[in-house]
């Protein structure tokens, strides 16, 4: 019987291939997640609504449109200002919520916009000259009008507010007229 030799050259060879392959998953793994493209799409990744609101005589007026290539929604309103003063709301289609929101009675279909919703700031000083400067601050939100299996949308009040489309722009595109200095 013929005793064979192992090359130390071939060993360190086998050794080497070993080792190489050992991280070669995840030299791979690199080469088929990463990828590059150019040109591009634009993409719409939601529903987008816009508040305008305009001041005058003490009262600020708000409505809500909803973007034209957007889907119908339902909309809610509310306001806070600082604790010397009160809001009365007022507006065609508007109805308060039994946790302090106005719901536009109506779904808002894109393109559409709700009716005026004025809120009447109260309590306002005798002199208007020596007033304080102050913020009335309006939260809008949206929702998708969603439907029952018949096709019959749900209503307002059947409505799920746990999911939001937009919450709104963070700016006012209104701007104050005589008579105060809210934004």
């Amino acid at each position: 019987m013929k005793k064979r030799k192992f090359y130390p050259g071939i060993l360190a060879c086998t050794a080497a291939v070993a080792v190489a392959s050992a991280g070669i998953g995840q030299a791979w793994s690199y080469f088929t997640t990463y990828a590059e493209a150019s040109g591009g799409y634009t993409i719409h990744l939601g529903d987008r609504t816009e508040i305008t609101e305009t001041f005058t005589e003490w009262t600020k007026h708000v409505v809500i449109a909803n973007e034209e290539s957007s889907e119908p929604v339902y909309i809610r309103v509310r306001a806070f200002c600082g604790s010397q003063y009160t809001i009365a709301y007022s507006g065609e289609g508007w109805t308060l919520g039994g946790d302090g929101y106005y719901y536009y009675n109506h779904a808002v279909d894109g393109g559409g916009v709700t009716g005026a919703l004025d809120l009447k700031i109260e309590n306002i000083p005798e002199n208007p000259e020596d007033k304080e400067s102050f913020n009335v601050i309006v939260i809008y939100e949206s929702t998708p009008v969603k439907h029952h299996p018949d096709g019959s949308a749900y209503t307002i009040e059947e409505t799920d507010w746990s999911e939001l489309l937009d919450t709104g722009s963070t700016e006012s595109t209104g701007e104050t007229t005589e008579g105060g200095d809210a934004s």
